[in-house]
């Protein structure tokens, strides 16, 4: 509890949001299974012989790592117009 009084600041603008924008802002499985394409990149070949190599390398594996996304977002109508009435103007209609 110490930690949640101490951050509290960082931590409560989430609150803001429903139950199911949170959880598609909070939800981690995405980005860890990202990292873990990287980390397999990196295993695969750790040295490369420029930055632009290597940033080509990260390209085309966050590429086919998107072709593996076919979850669908649940309620994504009521997080996609809370966050339409909050950012407005910031999401395409």
């Amino acid at each position: 509890m110490k930690r949640w009084k101490d951050n509290w600041d960082a931590i409560s603008p989430i609150f803001k949001f429903s139950a199911a924008v949170r959880k598609v802002i909070y939800t981690t499985n995405a980005i860890e299974s990202l990292n873990s394409t990287y980390r397999k990149l990196n295993r695969q070949r750790s040295v490369f012989p420029s930055d632009t190599a290597l940033l080509k390398a990260l390209y085309l594996a966050t590429f086919e790592a998107t072709k593996k996304w076919t979850a669908t977002i649940r309620n994504w109508a009521q997080v996609y117009g809370e966050l339409s009435i909050m950012y407005e103007g910031r999401l395409p209609e």
